[in-house]
């Protein structure tokens, strides 16, 4: 049985039962029932339609979960409207499942376990070990989330941009234990834009994330080496990139900024597709990057923006340039002093370099992030003394 085409159909289902009156926590426990079922009985006996299957008895479940004397007749004569086995209704409510999930009412790690459990169709073990922590403490995590969400109405349109949000942070997670969250929430942002209309206002936005994701995920591979230590971007084999990511990234990309509706998940996207697009650092259309940085900056100020253009500026315009753009920032600012330290080496100041290498590496709190700056400031002492 394809787990992976399994767990694509979980949603759609489990927004049927929530749509037709089940509360999201009592339908989610009918949906993995559903599940369970039929990985007992589909290898000896598959059904036409799988999803109208899984909706027939996850339904069928709720129903009998939640019948009692007092709710009995309408308990009933809901059995009675349901459809007979066939096709599922053409109508995807994947979208409001979407939106449930990632309630502002919910926090954004509770908005992610929500998420992956739901519109994701991973287990409560899966996600737990994604995200370092007991399976109890996930479920219980879990469970509070769909407490909240319980009574909540899906009477208004949704806000694509906090699911959007939500679906950032779980590519950003990476990937631990078996399942890989940035292959997932890949999936699962194809799965919001196939649910989007294109003329939808917040489709370009959503085909950004998309195009952003691709790009992103398509330099993987050279981003580590045997060893397991970080290689920076400008170090990196490109000839590892995954060409055809980042080519469906680039036309997805292009799709979107035709729609002249241009977003923050858009502009960042435009960037890493510039880095994609060039054979070397020094051959990327750095004066494109600060460009695309700049429109970053008029759609919402932020001061990781600037300390990245600040780097672009530096390519584009020369170290000196960049270091005295990053100058009118927080010094405090995380990667500041890192940033600071990359400029100066290419200034040819790698005494100084060496210096904030190794004090950006005191300050770092990701190991990777501080042993790649500890290695970087060995090789500028070595330089510097030479």
């Amino acid at each position: 049985m394809d787990e992976v085409a399994l767990r694509s159909l979980t949603p759609g289902v489990l927004a049927v039962l929530v749509r037709r009156g089940a509360d999201f926590a009592a339908a989610e426990d009918a949906v993995q029932e559903a599940l369970l079922e039929a990985v007992r009985v589909w290898p000896d006996d598959p059904p036409r339609e799988p999803r109208a299957w899984l909706i027939t008895v996850a339904w069928r479940r709720f129903l009998d979960a939640t019948r009692s004397e007092a709710a009995r007749r309408r308990r009933e004569e809901a059995v009675e409207e349901e459809p007979a086995p066939g096709p599922g209704p053409a109508v995807d409510d994947t979208l409001r499942l979407y939106f449930l999930c990632a309630h502002p009412s919910l926090t954004p790690s509770s908005a992610v376990a929500l998420t992956l459990r739901a519109v994701g169709g991973l287990t409560t073990r899966q996600i737990a070990e994604a995200y370092l922590v007991p399976e109890a403490t996930m479920a219980q995590r879990i469970s509070r989330a769909k407490r909240t969400v319980a009574d909540v109405r899906l009477d208004q349109p949704g806000d694509v941009a906090t699911v959007l949000r939500v679906l950032y942070l779980v590519f950003n997670e990476g990937h631990s234990g078996d399942v890989d969250l940035a292959v997932e929430a890949i999936r699962l942002t194809r799965q919001l834009a196939a649910g989007v209309a294109p003329d939808h206002p917040g489709w370009p936005e959503v085909a950004g994330l998309l195009a952003l994701m691709l790009l992103h995920h398509a330099r993987r591979p050279a981003r580590t080496a045997p060893d397991g230590a970080r290689v920076p971007l400008a170090e990196q084999d490109r000839r590892r990139w995954d060409t055809a990511a980042i080519a469906e990234g680039v036309e997805i990309l292009q799709a979107a900024l035709a729609r002249d509706r241009l977003g923050e998940l858009q502009a960042q996207a435009a960037v890493a597709a510039l880095h994609a697009d060039a054979p070397s650092t020094e051959e990327t259309d750095w004066v494109q990057v600060v460009e695309w940085y700049d429109e970053l900056l008029r759609l919402a100020e932020s001061p990781v923006v600037r300390l990245n253009r600040a780097v672009a500026v530096g390519h584009a315009d020369g170290p000196r340039a960049g270091l005295a753009a990053l100058a009118a920032l927080d010094e405090t600012l995380p990667r500041h002093t890192a940033a600071a330290a990359y400029l100066h080496e290419r200034a040819g100041d790698l005494a100084i370099a060496a210096g904030l290498y190794a004090e950006a590496a005191r300050r770092a709190s990701d190991l990777a992030e501080r042993e790649h700056l500890v290695r970087q400031a060995a090789r500028l002492h070595g330089r510097a003394g030479a």
